[in-house]
């Protein structure tokens, strides 16, 4: 049976470098993105020349009608999903007096939802051939919290929750269920925090500078990797949370 891995949200960023490493360790690959086509098709040529096969689906992963007929269509061509990267999330810096209902339950649908309805779309096979892995990517805000970010927080935590739980109860079924938790890392995400407060932010991490997605990226295939390595959430920071 071939490898063949799911990464939400890979058009970019952190979720972009995770498919790139996996593709050069030997995964075929669904790129899923929601608006960024063109950067997802672009990805998809470049993993291509690297002698993989790749789809690229949209689908908003908050969405479970989306996300079963993505996981069908990767079936179809691909074959059964062996590990699943739940990478897709939404962050905003608000007060919480300032998020609205609609933000809150957006951010939750999105960056919670989608790892509960990635994880059962691709588990009827798992638990039929009694293996398999889940990658879920938490963030050391998940671990620690972080002003001015308590529902990106909040989310955060609950898939370090879902990873510990997932990881007892699936463990029996042969399959693996771990985290990244990522400190701050030069994306996209973070540029509207300003200049000069990513400057600060690398001054305060021990190794002085901030991390790469490619790092991040070499976690994940860590943990694809690791046959005895379950519930667990491996922080990736540069030193940053005690």
């Amino acid at each position: 049976m071939r490898d063949v891995a799911l990464v939400t949200g890979s058009s970019r960023g952190i979720g972009a470098a995770v498919a790139e490493a996996l593709a050069r360790e030997g995964w075929d690959l669904c790129i899923n993105y929601i608006e960024q086509r063109e950067k997802a098709e672009a990805l998809a040529a470049r993993l291509r020349a690297l002698g993989r096969r790749v789809l690229v689906r949209q689908a908003d992963v908050a969405d479970r009608a989306a996300v079963d007929a993505m996981v069908r269509e990767i079936e179809a061509e691909l074959g059964p999903v062996t590990l699943l990267v739940n990478n897709a999330g939404i962050a905003r810096q608000m007060q919480i007096q300032d998020i609205s209902a609609e933000d809150w339950q957006r951010m939750f649908q999105v960056n919670l939802g989608g790892c509960f309805h990635c994880v059962q779309a691709v588990l009827p096979h798992m638990l039929h051939v009694h293996a398999g892995c889940i990658v879920n990517i938490s963030s050391i805000w998940g671990c620690h919290g972080a002003s001015c970010e308590s529902a990106y927080s909040s989310t955060k935590h609950a898939i370090v929750g879902l990873t510990r739980s997932l990881a007892a109860e699936l463990a029996p079924s042969g399959i693996r269920v771990n985290a990244v938790a990522p400190g701050v890392i030069d994306t996209d995400m973070i540029q509207v925090l300003g200049q000069e407060t990513l400057e600060q932010l690398a001054r305060e991490i021990p190794l002085g500078r901030l991390g790469r997605p490619e790092e991040i990226a070499q976690a994940v295939v860590y943990l694809a990797r690791a046959s005895y390595t379950t519930g667990q959430v491996l922080t990736v920071d540069g030193g940053f949370m005690p």
